[in-house]
């Protein structure tokens, strides 16, 4: 009588193909994860160690003191506090505005409504760099030099376009039977808008909300240009690199402090971002 070798009812071929499948996607999860693993460890080295003697392993003297250098000589949370600030206010001001501008273009007919998405998508078109002298000089008329809204605004301004069109494609998808549905039951537009709209966007506020936090947390040449005394965290980074000395341990302990805040926000909102990704997925 013929014994069945396949317990699992899978075939040797599939078991095959599986395996290769997850060994490709352990190896793929190790080269993703190793930037994280050498910065950390690049934080906890000496200048020999880093310089050749000791490049990919783990730091022979683990010199923890290079993150309170690093605190210390770059003000870490000083500048950590300045850049939670400044992301935040703009978060807010780039949602509020995004979300009414795309209700706008998508929920009502009105002359013009074409030509006013196409003049926010040229946002897209923009460099940043052309922007510098004019801001500089309106900024410098208006005392706003070295305050945060001199750093909010263009944030602000340079994130709108590309939050626009993420919530223009999200909110396209949401049936306009609900808001109609809601118009019968007596709502008006702020209600609709509030109560049905802006808790169905969720997935797209995750979306813009990790864009825009990155553009703030990583901008280096606005907050170098128009801040002098307030610094962010990139210009704190930038300080500890010295003039005819670079002690790269205590820049490596600064990068994971400002580094690791990110990946714990993206984190937090990882499932929101795929679940924006899926619906545009479904709807086209």
């Amino acid at each position: 009588m013929a014994k069945n070798t396949s317990h699992s009812g899978l075939s040797p071929r599939k078991v095959t193909k599986e395996t290769l499948i997850y060994l490709f996607l352990g190896i793929w999860a190790l080269i993703n994860l190793f930037p994280l693993y050498w910065m950390f460890t690049f934080s906890l080295k000496s200048n020999k160690e880093i310089h050749g003697d000791n490049i990919i392993g783990l730091p022979k003297n683990w010199l923890w003191s290079n993150y309170e250098t690093a605190i210390k000589n770059g003000h870490i949370f000083e500048t950590f506090k300045n850049s939670a600030v400044i992301a935040i206010i703009t978060i807010v001001i780039v949602m509020f505005v995004s979300l009414m501008a795309t209700f706008a273009l998508t929920r009502f007919v009105w002359k013009g409504r074409k030509t006013m998405n196409k003049f926010f998508m040229l946002g897209l078109t923009i460099p940043v760099h052309v922007a510098i002298v004019p801001l500089y000089i309106s900024f410098s008329k208006l005392n706003m030099l070295d305050t945060i809204w001199a750093l909010i605004i263009p944030y602000a301004a340079f994130s709108l376009a590309m939050a626009i069109m993420v919530c223009t494609g999200f909110m396209q998808s949401i049936p306009i039977e609900l808001d109609e549905a809601a118009c019968i039951d007596g709502c008006g537009t702020w209600r609709i808008f509030f109560t049905i709209i802006c808790p169905l966007m969720k997935p797209a506020v995750a979306t813009v909300s990790i864009y825009t936090f990155l553009q703030c947390w990583n901008e280096l040449m606005f907050a170098t240009i128009f801040m002098n005394k307030i610094k962010t965290l990139p210009v704190g980074v930038q300080a500890l690199h010295g003039k005819y000395l670079v002690e790269w341990g205590p820049i490596g302990a600064a990068m994971v402090l400002a580094t690791f805040p990110m990946l714990i926000f993206y984190i937090i909102l990882s499932r929101k971002i795929q679940d924006s990704f899926i619906a545009g997925a479904i709807k086209g």
